[in-house]
């Protein structure tokens, strides 16, 4: 299993994962483009190239050194749906109304584009450090398109590719600071915009004019507080997933903290704003999918 998840590492992908238990590679179903066919005919390719038995299930994933029998097929389908009705029932939060499988919504916050007349066509590349940035950007101005963009993940890179971006970069590190480290070297005598949201709590654009880049940074979005309108109940025992030090601060304008509560944080930047009482769970990547998956790991 080891030797498969070099391999995949390898590759570079954003739209195929990995899954060491199942021995699957998975693809994001939310996505099917020509990138997707892209990354499945590159992992088919390595596979093959390697001598690694694999097969290709009915929904493009793919399979390694595993049986596709029909009583194979039946039983992942069987397990497939097992897990689905144990996930479903877990008390799993996300503070938002963006709907992930397994979680249940409470939105404590609403995005607001702020739309401005910035002149992209001065600039050699853009940096996102958030979907919401590119959403912002790409509802007032489709300029954007034609410029090299440099993301902070995976789950940005592919909404930029989604959107027909010019995807230039994607970070491995999940923090800002370290994301402007590094992108530093290749933006050099380069004329940089950082699209960002009201809030920030990372140093990128200091780190990168202290490097001699010519950075400017304009706000193109806000992260706005919302009143919960009716009485909603947590259940001893809940997953509670943060994806920012605003949902945080959110949280506690609402409810009180239970002991039996796990909180849930999307990195290490918003794990710091909790009280410190409260220790969080970390999930592996900086998305709220990768937040579902680190609170079904817990029991």
């Amino acid at each position: 299993m080891m030797k498969i998840k070099k391999l995949i590492d390898s590759l570079d992908l954003i739209y195929y994962e990995y899954d060491p238990k199942t021995n699957i590679i998975k693809p994001d179903h939310k996505y099917c483009n020509q990138y997707t066919q892209r990354e499945f005919t590159k992992i088919t390719f390595y596979l093959s190239k390697k001598h690694i038995q694999f097969d290709v299930l009915p929904d493009k994933a793919i399979i390694v050194n595993g049986k596709n029998s029909i009583m194979s097929r039946i039983k992942r389908a069987y397990n497939s749906i097992s897990e689905d009705i144990k996930n479903s029932r877990k008390n799993i939060f996300v503070l938002s109304n963006k709907k992930v499988k397994w979680a249940k919504n409470i939105p404590l916050f609403e995005i607001k584009f702020i739309k401005k007349d910035i002149d992209l066509e001065k600039y050699d590349a853009l940096i996102f450090t958030s979907k919401n940035a590119i959403e912002s950007i790409n509802s007032f101005n489709k300029s954007w398109k034609k410029i090299p963009s440099y993301v902070i993940s995976p789950q940005s890179a592919k909404l930029i590719r989604n959107l027909n971006g010019r995807l230039e970069f994607i970070g491995k590190e999940k923090h800002g600071d370290m994301f402007a480290e590094e992108i530093a070297e290749d933006l050099k005598d380069k004329k940089v915009l950082y699209l960002r949201g009201e809030k920030t709590i990372s140093n990128l654009v200091d780190i990168l004019r202290e490097k001699g880049i010519n950075c400017d940074e304009e706000t193109i979005y806000e992260n706005n507080y919302k009143k919960i309108d009716k009485k909603v109940t947590i259940p001893k025992g809940s997953k509670i997933i943060f994806s920012s030090p605003s949902t945080i601060e959110y949280f506690f304008k609402n409810f009180e903290w239970d002991s039996s509560f796990y909180a849930i944080s999307i990195g290490q930047t918003t794990a710091k704003h909790f009280p410190k009482d409260i220790k969080p769970l970390i999930a592996d990547d900086t998305s709220l999918e990768a937040c579902v998956q680190k609170a079904i790991e817990v029991e």
